[in-house]
Parts: C-alpha cells; sequence; structure tokens
C-alpha cells in the first residue's frame, strides 16, 4: 500500500494549465493513501493489543515479546 509520490512528478501535474484535474487526482490519490495507511496502522495496534493481552492471560512469554516489539515498532513509525 505505501507508493512513492515523487515531487516532481506533482510540480509537473501542476504545473500543466490545462490539467489541473490531473493534479488535483494526485492530491487526493496521496491524502487517500495517506489515510488508508494510518486506518491500518491502527487497527493492527489494536490487534496487537488484543494479542499481547492474551499472551499475558497464557503466560506466553514468546508472543508477549514478538507482540511487544511489534507494537513498538509501529509506533515508533508513527513518531
Amino acid at each position: 500500500m505505501d507508493k512513492y509520490y515523487s515531487y516532481t512528478d506533482f510540480l509537473k501535474a501542476v504545473g500543466q494549465s490545462k490539467k489541473v484535474d490531473e493534479a488535483e487526482k494526485l492530491l487526493n490519490e496521496i491524502y487517500l493513501d495517506l489515510f488508508l495507511n494510518r486506518i491500518q496502522r491502527m487497527h493492527r495496534q489494536e490487534q496487537l493489543m488484543v494479542l499481547i493481552d492474551r499472551a499475558l492471560d497464557e503466560k506466553d512469554e514468546h508472543a508477549f515479546y514478538q507482540y511487544a516489539a511489534e507494537l513498538n515498532s509501529l509506533q515508533q513509525t508513527e513518531e
């Protein structure tokens, strides 16, 4: 889902006066992609919290550390 959007591509789209819609579409696509990435990351964090709780309940140390490391990684990428 992570797409790479080039600033030059955006400027090209904006610079073409007859294709203003093209720039607007590109900008909308960028915002939509950012929004979907955010939703996906939040959903995964919620899943990991449930899995961490379950691992604690079951006293599964290996699973706890695995899920906690992934959660920590996700939280660090947000900052």
